[in-house]
């Protein structure tokens, strides 16, 4: 005797059906987000692996050049753009004070924006610090703005910029900016240890006879630059490498020896005291001077910036 199934029974094996093919599914799922999972963990791990054996893992160029276009070079033209509108206040080439701190002030923001939103590798804590300093950087250089703005066109501009270089927003600004500039360079020597792990080093804060200055790379001599421009406190338009290849040209031409210069200090003293340093410096002198050195491949080594 035939007995015809239910809708309930149709219902029921229906359901079944469909929770049969959902469990299936819930489980190839999960294998496959398992798999990709385990895959990309073990090529981070490889990666890891790969990049310590070959001992470039926290500063290979690509991070360097990677840094120098996204962190870098936003913060340089802020940098730039600072000395070029001090330059027309200090020679009175605008009769509103106000209007250029505020664009400063408005230049500095939008640069703070932007880094705000870049990263680099946790395997590169010296490009990560100076990430942190410039933008600490800029975020007091837009404060500092904002609190002397309203002051500005009442001052006279040589005594508004004395009383800037006195701000205390804007030492602590200036100071981020070259302990950011020291971190960057210190990754430069760490990329160039990578290659020539034999690379004559000098400790940065002590100080350094020309004798023992001389036969260093250029990536030691500016990395000592960077650490005594921050020491220094001197914030400046040009390049560590601007600075360092004026040294050696004091030395190459004789003049150090004419002055009774035998430390390093001693000329970085009367060089700056005397403004006889420029941004573009580094280029003029680098065929003549480095024809043979090795630089990773930032355009700052290549082209005036």
């Amino acid at each position: 005797m035939n007995k015809r199934l239910s809708r309930y029974d149709y219902l029921f094996a229906l359901t079944f059906i469909f929770m049969l093919v959902l469990a299936l599914g819930t489980f190839f799922f999960g294998l496959r987000m398992g798999q990709e999972r385990a895959t990309a963990k073990y090529e981070e791990l490889l990666f890891k692996k790969t990049e310590v054996q070959n001992g470039y893992s926290a500063y290979h160029q690509q991070y360097l050049v990677s840094y120098y276009h996204t962190i870098y070079q936003p913060y340089r033209e802020f940098h730039m753009k600072w000395f070029e509108k001090m330059n027309e206040l200090e020679t009175n080439r605008s009769s509103d004070a106000s209007a250029i701190l505020k664009d400063l002030g408005l230049l500095a923001k939008e640069k703070y924006n932007e880094l705000s939103n870049k990263s680099m590798p946790d395997s590169s804590p010296l490009l990560q610090e100076g990430l942190q300093n410039y933008l600490k950087s800029l975020k007091l250089f837009s404060e500092a703005m904002s609190n002397i703005q309203g002051k500005a066109n009442s001052t006279p501009s040589y005594e508004l910029v004395a009383e800037m270089n006195k701000d205390a927003y804007l030492v602590e600004a200036k100071k981020f900016s070259l302990s950011a500039q020291k971190d960057y360079y210190d990754s430069i020597i760490k990329w160039n240890l990578a290659d020539n792990p034999q690379l004559k080093q000098v400790d940065v804060s002590k100080p350094l006879s020309l004798k023992d200055w001389t036969p260093l790379s250029l990536s030691m001599k500016n990395e000592y630059i960077s650490n005594a421009l921050l020491n220094g406190k001197l914030f400046k338009l040009y390049t560590p490498q601007d600075l360092s290849s004026r040294i050696d040209e004091m030395v190459s031409s004789g003049q150090s020896s004419k002055l009774n210069l035998t430390d390093v200090q001693q000329i970085i003293d009367l060089l700056n005291a005397t403004d006889a340093v420029r941004s573009g410096d580094f280029i003029r002198n680098k065929n003549r001077l480095y024809p043979n050195e090795t630089l990773p491949q930032l355009p700052f080594f290549f082209t005036q910036n």
